[in-house]
């Protein structure tokens, strides 16, 4: 919970308490008292915003009002069986009042650890070449919005960007595929990142290294932001692609609103067909990546790419794109594949031949015949060299910002930011050794004994 809205229910319901339960329910005390809550709940709205979750807490103010115009000396007031039950009604509301804004909090992100500010950018992506498989019209043509994170100046000024853009459109993806109300996620608009648009690219390096994150089907391209912010704070330059159709909502610049249409999830081979669209939504923005490091009509990043220092990651679905992309396409040097089934071309028993790191939860919510699947397509993945990590307490959300939307979402046992910084630490040792080529391996080495609970392993 918030500052204020804690500081809103202490004294709110500190003042509901001594007007009804010792026993000042008079005209002149009442009128203070609801004078005072008024005052309070202007304060956090004004402070912090409105959000439907501490509705019980902002009608405090109209039960004082009710009371006021209700209110006389009785001298059945302190009666025990009325005592009691104004008690158990100020109880339960009280929970409820406390439950809703704590179940589904405006949550924070931890600070970026690294020497870079953040800033970032969006752009909106038109591929002549490939036309919308999701449309029926033919003239239609593939639209990305692309998001991209990046080391800012120190002394530069932007605005701070919310961690999402778009909730009123993200909440109604959402809906659709968690089949939970869109009002439910519109609290999420108040939620802050630590990023600002449009800052100033750093000059402390001549250019930067770049990282490509794909979502899972249904997600969204900020979905990872705990990860993304970290990265770019390190010295990487992160794009984040909504697959448009797949994604829960995407936004273009002229208000269109893309959202998520239905797939069977359950079809095995359809989705190892499917991923060929995301593999070439990849190709795409790499390309776009190299023709911005040419010629960026703002000159932002022009020069400041470096298109040798290519590495991917994803999570779920996105996260066998980018074991696919790390296969067949030389441009990518590493990737990290966090909970995803290998979907797509089964690889070669001896490996991608390629540094891979598979993320994985420990608990399993695969099918018994997918389970066996992805055993093999795992073997196959991580061989001659792969690495795989088993973090515990997670099941497949775990790896996104899911977990901290509510406690009520988390696994057993998980602290959802522990583990946030645990992916954080490995996927930045990782891509510092095999994209910034910066490390010899002693930093994995070190976290592994770091984290004793974590399986972490180099396969043969």
């Amino acid at each position: 919970m918030n500052f204020w809205e804690v500081v809103l229910i202490v004294v709110n319901f500190s003042i509901l308490s001594w007007i009804l339960l010792i026993g000042r329910e008079t005209k002149k005390w009442t009128k203070l008292a609801t004078l005072v809550a008024v005052v309070m709940v202007t304060v956090q709205l004004v402070a912090e915003g409105f959000r439907w979750q501490m509705i019980p807490a902002y009608v405090s103010p109209v039960i004082l009002i009710i009371c006021y115009l209700l209110a006389e000396r009785k001298k059945g007031f302190r009666n025990k069986s009325i005592f009691i039950v104004k008690s158990l009604l100020l109880c339960i509301y009280l929970f409820v009042a406390v439950a809703l804004p704590l179940l589904m909090p405006v949550f924070s992100f931890e600070e970026p650890t690294g020497p870079h500010r953040v800033g970032t950018k969006l752009y909106h992506w038109v591929d002549d070449q490939r036309n919308e498989p999701y449309s029926k019209n033919p003239t239609d043509r593939r639209e990305l919005m692309v998001q991209i994170w990046y080391p800012a100046d120190e002394k530069s000024k932007g605005d701070r960007e919310p961690y999402i853009r778009n909730i009123n459109e993200l909440s109604k993806g959402l809906e659709k595929t968690l089949s939970i109300p869109a009002f439910a996620f519109s609290h999420m608009g108040l939620v802050e990142s630590h990023s600002f648009m449009d800052l100033q690219l750093s000059n402390s390096e001549n250019h930067y290294p770049i990282l490509l994150f794909s979502h899972g089907f249904n997600g969204f391209r900020n979905q990872n932001t705990f990860e993304v912010e970290e990265l770019a704070s390190q010295g990487y330059i992160v794009l984040g692609i909504d697959h448009t159709f797949d994604a829960a909502a995407t936004v273009f610049p002229d208000g269109r609103t893309a959202y998520v249409q239905p797939f069977n999830l359950t079809d095995f081979n359809l989705r190892d067909r499917h991923i060929k669209l995301w593999k070439e939504d990849v190709t795409f923005v790499l390309d776009q990546l190299e023709k911005l490091n040419q010629n960026d009509e703002t000159g932002f990043f022009t020069g400041k790419i470096d298109t040798s220092r290519i590495g991917m990651f994803g999570h779920s679905y996105g996260g066998a794109t980018a074991a696919q992309v790390l296969a067949e396409d030389s441009r990518v040097k590493a990737a990290i594949d966090m909970d995803g089934t290998l979907h797509g071309e089964v690889f070669p028993e001896s490996g991608i031949g390629k540094p891979f790191l598979l993320m994985s939860a420990d608990i399993n919510e695969d099918s018994d015949e997918d389970t066996y699947k992805d055993k093999v397509r795992n073997e196959r993945g991580l061989a001659g060299g792969g690495m795989s990590m088993v973090i515990p307490h997670t099941d497949h959300s775990s790896f996104t910002d899911l977990h901290l939307f509510s406690p009520l979402l988390q696994s057993p046992g998980e602290k959802p930011k522990e583990v946030h910084r645990i992916i954080n630490e490995f996927s930045l040792a990782f891509f510092d050794q095999y994209v910034k080529q910066k490390d010899d391996g002693s930093t994995l080495k070190r976290l592994k004994n770091k984290y004793p609970e974590v399986n972490f392993k180099v396969n043969r």
